[in-house]
């Protein structure tokens, strides 16, 4: 019987396909003792199994490649941490030696230990962190029975589950899985932002479809609208293939926009930027007609290594892309870590009770003075191969720009007594992520060559609202008065210096918000590879003028609901 189970739209697309139950995991296991003279046995079973789990999360971030390294890689990386955390191995450890208990009975109790301790904590970024664990304990389990850890889903499936990881988006696709329905989950979710790279349907928040769906049974999946359609009837049927015809005709004009100038329709060059962390990513952003890179991420040299990174293992990944990109400027943001991931590339200082207020972005980099030399060093080396800029992360005050202004002086004074061939200049840019850096930006905009706004960190830490806390929804948005006021103002006293800026984030590979951005004064905006096409053809159908002209009026909204008025207006003037 046709029902339907509306959701929450979270990546567009739509899918029709075969339902695929999984059911919420409960790791369940009743009491189970050993004997005494089995411990030592016990334990190493476990060990065998943790083990097990590790091999399966180096294999799988070694075959993440490009743009999936750049999404999946900081996921696979915490949960290859959490296989080494003491509080874990050494509890269940403990379990088994003094139960004595199964190896299954004490992970499950260990489970339930760290997690009550999680959900007890005031701080959401943790307490969201208990998904992770649930993770991690399923593969340990399914490792202790020799069951591997593959995910339910053939082609032609539609998972339903109550939640899902980034990570197993990936898996899930390669599998053939052609949509995901989830009963929990945010739009602005993790997990979300990589399903939209991915192209994966996915509609969140449909809390009865695990009630009603069953194995086998039909849905209809629109991730645009966040419908879906249990046992769809003829007329949906026919709704579903129009819109796929639909969808790869549009596919097929974009595809035409490859090489076609990112222009309004009044005659601006809007720059489109792409966002990067390999040498692929280069290469699909430079097919792309993409302006340049506007974002390289440096972190993946320093995860997962057990060792630093040297001068040359950097100074080449750099060159490697500067060469993919012929000529177009690419921009190289200096380490961006923070101490959730520092542990990993070995530059953890101290543990951190909140990583996202910590020791991370440039604050790491000015403490760890020989490593910033290092890295800056090799990108100037870089320059020597093409345009090359820097990029400093989590910038708040003048102080910060100075140093790094002085280090990187240092290095191309270094690198030019040594006969080095280097550019006779590399910008030196910050990002306006932080609050404070916004506000103070007139004091130190004349030591900068350059801006690129950090949109995802400057909205949570603006708004006070972690994007990862479903409870938070509501409040963390980029359509809030007071984000557009600090986009307008930002844009607008860099452009009376004569200082570009770019917009960087989610935000800015939305093409629905390609309007209010540039009415708010942006020109430029850097986004994932995968969205330059659908952006490019937004800028297209926009009157930059009119745009400008009516700012007034999107700044004076005092409402979220105002200001997506002033959207709908602008998108309905386009039609």
């Amino acid at each position: 019987m046709r029902q339907l189970l509306s959701g929450v739209a979270a990546a567009r697309g739509c899918a029709l396909g075969r339902a695929r139950m999984r059911l919420p995991h409960r790791l369940e296991i009743e009491v189970s003792t050993i004997a005494a003279d089995a411990v030592a046995a016990e334990i190493a079973r476990f060990r065998a199994a943790v083990a097990e789990v590790r091999a399966e999360m180096r294999a799988l971030r070694e075959r993440l490649q490009g743009a999936l390294a750049s999404e999946l890689g900081d996921f696979v990386d915490l949960h290859a941490l959490l296989l080494d955390d003491p509080e874990l191995l050494s509890g269940i450890d403990t379990l088994i030696r003094t139960g004595p208990y199964s190896a299954d009975y004490a992970l499950r109790l260990q489970r339930n230990r760290i997690t009550a301790a999680f959900e007890e904590m005031d701080d959401a970024y943790l307490r969201s962190r208990i998904d992770d664990i649930d993770h991690i304990i399923e593969r340990l389990h399914g490792a202790l029975h020799n069951r591997k850890a593959a995910l339910p889903g053939v082609s032609g499936d539609i998972l339903i589950t109550d939640n899902i990881a980034p990570a197993e988006l990936a898996q899930l696709q390669a599998q053939g899985v052609v949509g995901v329905v989830t009963a929990a989950g945010s739009p602005l979710s993790h997990s979300t932002i990589m399903a939209r790279s991915l192209h994966l349907p996915l509609v969140v928040g449909a809390s009865q479809a695990l009630l009603k769906a069953r194995d086998g049974d039909v849905l209809l999946l629109d991730g645009g609208s966040g419908l879906v359609i249990l046992e769809p009837d003829a007329a949906d049927l026919r709704a579903h293939h129009a819109r796929v015809t639909q969808v790869r005709q549009e596919r097929r004009q974009l595809n035409r926009l490859r090489r076609e100038p990112s222009r309004t329709l009044d005659g601006v060059d809007i720059k489109l930027w792409a966002n990067a962390e390999t040498r692929d990513d280069a290469s699909e952003a430079h097919a792309l007609g993409a302006a340049g890179i506007g974002l390289f991420r440096s972190e993946f040299l320093f995860l997962g290594r057990g060792e630093l990174p040297d001068e040359e293992t950097q100074f080449r990944a750099y060159r490697d892309v500067v060469l993919a990109m012929t000529g177009r400027m690419v921009t190289i943001r200096t380490l961006d870590l923070g101490a959730d991931k520092a542990e990993r590339s070995g530059l953890a200082l101290r543990q951190e009770a909140n990583p996202a207020l910590g020791l991370r972005g440039v604050r790491l980099s000015l403490a760890l003075a020989g490593m910033l030399r290092t890295q800056l060093r090799a990108i100037v080396r870089a320059s020597g191969y093409g345009p090359v800029r820097v990029l400093i992360p989590m910038l708040s005050g003048i102080e910060e720009l100075q140093a790094v202004r002085s280090s990187l002086d240092n290095a191309m004074r270094e690198l030019r007594a040594e006969g080095r061939e280097i550019a006779a200049k590399v910008p030196l840019g910050t990002m306006i992520e932080v609050p404070a850096a916004a506000l103070a930006l007139p004091s130190f905009l004349k030591l900068a060559d350059f801006l690129a706004i950090g949109s995802n960190d400057l909205v949570q830490y603006l708004l006070a609202a972690d994007r990862t806390n479903e409870a938070l929804e509501a409040l963390y948005t980029p359509l809030h008065p007071a984000v557009l006021r600090v986009l307008h103002d930002v844009t607008r006293t860099a452009r009376r210096r004569g200082v570009p800026v770019t917009l960087c984030g989610e935000i800015a590979a939305e093409p629905a918000f390609a309007p209010l951005l540039l009415a708010l004064g942006l020109d430029e905006l850097s986004l994932h590879p995968s969205h330059l096409l659908e952006v490019r053809q937004a800028i297209r159908g926009c009157e930059l003028t009119r745009l400008r002209a009516d700012a007034p009026a999107l700044l004076r909204a005092r409402t979220r609901a105002g200001i997506e008025r002033w959207l709908d207006a602008h998108r309905s003037a386009k039609h």
